[in-house]
């Protein structure tokens, strides 16, 4: 004798846990208060001890412990928390354009490197930074995310509020030789750069930045 077929499911019976990228459910415990900002703040410490390459989604959501749905969520893509990061790192470096011009031509170029410089000489902002621009140099989808980030947010704000002939070229001349001394510095540690202090390193590099920032 066949044996009978089990019912199916009362129709209120709950379904079993579902995976994907999709929003975890409203109410969980991860999906409270604070999580995008535990989120943030979690891909902002793995992206500066990991670089770019080895942080992964996974990593981010267990320190901010969240699913990672709800990294995906909230972020995007892996480029996308990324940028998003690293927005959060640099923020002290992007018043500059304010900073800098903000008090007029004169002397603009030496408040530029002291504006700089002050940012990277901060342990606090130094360790995320020099992640930053690590990653950059590894990886193409960072170095994307970077260039980008600097363009819209420092360079061209700087730009057009600068009196010179090719505004664009000169902002981008200004931040090559500032980024070039941080190298310098604070990677690769070339002496005698990387044990100057920042009165030599800013009486030596602010008159350039002058130029470039202010000379028709």
């Amino acid at each position: 004798m066949t044996p009978a077929t089990p019912p199916p499911p009362a129709a209120d019976q709950p379904a079993g846990p579902r995976r994907g990228r999709g929003r975890p459910a409203r109410g969980s415990a991860a999906d409270g208060p604070g999580a995008r900002d535990r989120i943030l703040s979690a891909a902002r410490n793995e992206f500066a001890e990991r670089g770019y390459d080895k942080a992964s989604i996974r990593g981010i959501a267990k320190a901010a412990e969240v699913d990672p749905a709800l990294v995906h969520h909230y972020f995007g893509t892996k480029e996308q928390v990324f940028g998003a990061a690293i927005e959060l790192i640099l923020a002290p470096a992007m018043g500059a354009p304010e900073a800098v011009l903000g008090g007029g031509r004169e002397g603009a170029g030496e408040r530029f490197a002291r504006y700089f410089f002050a940012t990277w000489e901060n342990p606090v902002s130094r360790l995320p930074l020099l992640a930053v621009m690590r990653s950059a140099l590894t990886n193409e989808a960072a170095a994307a995310v970077l260039r980008g980030l600097i363009e819209r947010r420092l360079l061209m704000r700087m730009a057009r509020d600068l009196d010179v002939p090719d505004p664009k070229f000169r902002a981008q001349l200004a931040a090559a030789q500032i980024i070039g001394v941080a190298m310098l510095r604070y990677v690769i540690k070339m002496e005698p750069v990387a044990s100057a202090t920042v009165d030599e390193i800013v009486a030596m590099v602010g008159p350039t930045l002058q130029r470039y920032l202010t000379e028709k």
